[in-house]
């Protein structure tokens, strides 16, 4: 069986993000929370986010909440954030394959790539 996995690294400070909250959800055919889990200090998850029989064909959407890791990390920056929420929507299509979403991310832009 495959396995959605993330990370999120901080290109701001060229470090690992650590405790971002992040939160998966599977957008059809109905919005519905799958996890809800935080980055450790090498910025991944503990564990995939989503994988067995849960790991299905469909669209979700991962949610990083890194506005609380750049207060923490970087007291100067202007309230509100720039970048608060990051809301990455993708399409799962083999069930079979290992889908890696890793979000960089610094308080000004952020990019993302299915990685391996």
């Amino acid at each position: 069986m495959g396995r959605l996995t993330t990370h999120v690294l901080d290109t701001a400070q060229g470090c690992p993000a650590s405790g971002v909250p992040v939160s998966l959800y599977r957008v059809s055919p109905e919005r519905q929370l799958i996890c809800e889990a935080k980055t450790n200090a090498d910025g991944r998850l503990d564990s995939p986010i989503l994988e067995d029989d849960s790991f299905t064909p469909g669209t979700y959407e991962l949610i990083f909440s890194v506005g609380g890791y750049f207060r923490d990390s970087q007291p100067d920056l202007p309230d509100p954030a720039f970048v608060d929420e990051v809301v990455l929507r993708f399409g799962i299509a083999n069930s079979e394959q290992h889908y890696h979403v890793p979000l960089l991310v610094s308080p000004w832009s952020y990019s993302t790539y299915r990685g391996s």
